[in-house]
């Protein structure tokens, strides 16, 4: 497994060792003891989350103020854009984001610590998304920041299309109004 630190602290990409041969791949998505060792991962996990999008759906940008969660992101079809922006009020990267193009060919992991906002699109016809969190969703204290906020200038690879957006997104608040983590 290969960890690689994003530009922002607590975020990092995870690249499994993946084996394969002439009758397809094998890999461990989840190790707790190699997660804690080589990723100082140590938290629990305590809820699997799987979505399936079509292309320019876009999700978030979500977090719990109470509850707040860790997520380790997969894509097991498709593709996806995936997004972390930091809410830490006394982080350095405060208001930063950082994203990375997740696949199933790629098999690229996110881990997003709680502290952090979470969004992505959807970039092929289909995508599927399968996230562990570590704490229980809990839509009480679910918040929403726009996705296209311009103080944020998050670089959604849109590719001039507009993204399609649930009701509670359309509805997100600007960065300069969000409740932060402390």
């Amino acid at each position: 497994m290969k960890i690689t630190a994003t530009t922002i602290l607590g975020p990092l990409l995870i690249q499994p060792d993946v084996f394969e041969d002439a009758r397809g791949f094998f890999f461990e998505s989840f190790n707790q003891r190699k997660f804690e060792q080589l990723a100082g991962i140590s938290d629990t996990f305590v809820q699997d989350n799987h979505s399936g999008s079509a292309r320019n759906i876009l999700r978030g940008l979500h977090y719990q103020i109470r509850q707040p969660q860790g997520k380790l992101i997969r894509v097991v079809a498709g593709e996806i854009f995936d997004v972390a922006l930091d809410l830490r009020k006394n982080s350095p990267t405060l208001g930063q984001w950082v994203g990375n193009h997740l696949s199933a060919e790629n098999r690229l992991m996110f881990w997003i610590p709680h502290g952090f906002a979470h969004g992505f699109l959807s970039l092929t016809e289909y995508s599927e998304v399968i996230y562990k969190t570590t704490d229980y969703w809990a839509p009480e204290f679910e918040r929403c920041i726009v996705w296209d906020d311009p103080g944020l200038a998050i670089d959604w690879p849109l590719q001039g299309e507009k993204p399609v957006l649930s009701k509670k997104d359309q509805e997100g608040l600007p960065f300069s109004k969000a409740e932060l983590f402390p």
